[in-house]
């Protein structure tokens, strides 16, 4: 009896059905098959995250310049005037192309707003061409804030439908300027 238990195992084996045989062995191509369907769809989606990284990235150093224009523009009354926007275009100019050599010149906007500050409520007054001191109501100070907003039009590393050819950043930096 312990003879009749392998063969019938081994006769088991061998009489399989030969259509199993057949499925297997179509399948060896399907791992392939998937990987060059998929394939095309990740470079799809890893180029986007390389543009949307690249744009975020220069969306910060353009919000960096911003901040150093405006931190130029803050240390007295006349570095805020906006006649001298060419000072603080050379302080935007000199942050962001430290960060990013190959990168085309920003443009720079600077505007100043002013008013009385009692007690840190802000009360809105107008601004003359040179941000200089106005005059206020007493137990009151004049304050000036600078305004400077840069913006550049940066192109993209890969032209694919439905992705912007160009994208244009601005960012805006508001400082509070040293009255000495």
């Amino acid at each position: 009896m312990q003879t009749l238990w392998p063969n019938s195992i081994h006769f088991a084996k061998r009489t399989a059905d030969p259509s199993a045989r057949t499925i297997s062995g179509s399948q060896s191509g399907q791992s392939l098959v998937e990987v060059a369907l998929l394939t095309p769809l990740l470079l799809l989606l890893l180029i986007g995250v390389i543009e949307m990284g690249r744009f975020a990235y220069i969306g910060i150093l353009v919000g960096n310049a911003a901040k150093a224009g405006a931190a130029y523009a803050s240390q007295s009354l006349e570095d805020a005037s906006p006649l001298l926007v060419a000072n603080v275009q050379a302080a935007v100019n000199n942050d962001f192309q430290n960060n990013l050599p190959s990168a085309p010149t920003l443009t720079v906007q600077i505007t100043n707003s002013c008013g009385c500050d009692s007690g840190g409520a802000i009360t809105s007054a107008t601004c003359n061409g040179t941000a200089t001191a106005g005059t206020c109501p007493t137990g009151s100070h004049w304050v000036v804030m600078a305004s400077v907003t840069c913006s550049g039009t940066f192109g993209a590393l890969f032209n694919f439908p439905g992705m912007p050819k160009s994208l244009t950043i601005s960012r805006t930096a508001n400082m509070r300027v040293a009255n000495k």
